[in-house]
């Protein structure tokens, strides 16, 4: 039988900062963590914590600034090195010295980060929809088709971008999920959109920040992005188990992004989904589970 959800769990660091999480399973068992992105939270991984919660302690926190996690007002408080520090934590905070991390989005993003910087930490990684950093950096810079594709990016960094977000009872919001699923998307019920807009009321700046705090967006006139980053490839070497997978059909990130990894990571594997949008976690999550269930028995 599939373990119960449990939510309305606090978790404060020692950095300061309270993340809320919600769990399945037994503490002690291993860890495995689930990390949202953008525009989610903890509940991206419904379909997951039960599954995951019948022999893992499985835990999805809400990322700083989203939900009923923290939600510091300095933008500074939202660059990278911070929400890398605030998993570690956790993993401690849980009690434990490792985990297993399974990650999406700007979930993924720092979660590459954490792997690249604290590898001891991490037993294995999954990534889904989620760019290996130098390579998106590079196709940020050079690539004319992300830039296009990622041009959203600089309208969310812009002033004001959480208050047209929140307009029309989260209209434009609805959308990502919908338009980037291209179509209604059937997963996104009345049940799952009451859920979403009840975090989104608490605040979208916090998610809004990591947009603004972040040097990977296309460059424009009065600020250069990543053309102002001078970065050695080789400091951005993976060295952890990683499997890979990836919604073919994801408009802002696509397939290409996944060129030139086995140059960055040592022990990868990438499952690839046709039919899958950048939302795929949703749109198939039976098939997601086999898949993290394969690696994780690997």
């Amino acid at each position: 039988m599939a373990a119960t959800i449990n939510v309305g769990q606090f978790a404060k660091l020692d950095n300061g900062i309270k993340l809320h999480y919600a769990s399945a399973g037994e503490a002690g068992r291993p860890l495995i963590l689930f990390v949202h992105g953008f525009p989610e939270f903890w509940y991206e991984w419904s379909a997951q914590l039960p599954e995951f919660g019948e022999d893992y302690f499985a835990v999805a926190p809400d990322l700083r600034g989203f939900n009923l996690s923290d939600m510091p007002t300095d933008l500074s408080a939202y660059k990278a090195r911070h929400i890398v520090d605030d998993l570690r934590l956790l993993i401690a905070h849980l009690g434990y010295e490792q985990a297993t991390i399974v990650a999406h989005d700007w979930g993924g993003a720092v979660c590459w980060n954490l792997a690249i910087a604290l590898p001891e930490i991490v037993q294995k990684l999954i990534i889904i929809n989620s760019p290996h950093p130098y390579l998106f950096m590079q196709a940020l810079a050079h690539d004319p088709a992300q830039q296009t594709a990622s041009e959203y990016m600089n309208w969310l960094r812009k002033p004001g971008s959480e208050d047209a977000l929140a307009k029309d009872n989260f209209a434009l919001m609805d959308g990502f999920f919908n338009g980037m699923g291209q179509g209604e998307a059937a997963w996104f019920n009345a049940a799952t959109r009451a859920a979403y807009h009840a975090c989104w009321a608490r605040g979208l700046s916090g998610g809004v920040n990591y947009y603004r705090a972040s040097p990977m967006h296309p460059a424009t006139p009065s600020n250069r992005g990543p053309l102002q980053l001078s970065l050695n490839p080789e400091d951005f070497h993976v060295k952890v188990p990683t499997r890979i997978i990836w919604g073919e059909n994801d408009k802002a990130l696509p397939k290409s992004l996944l060129d030139g990894i086995e140059n960055f990571v040592d022990n990868v594997k990438i499952q690839r989904i046709a039919d899958g949008s950048h939302w795929v976690v949703h749109e198939q999550p039976e098939r997601i589970n086999r898949l993290i269930r394969q690696f994780l028995n690997d």
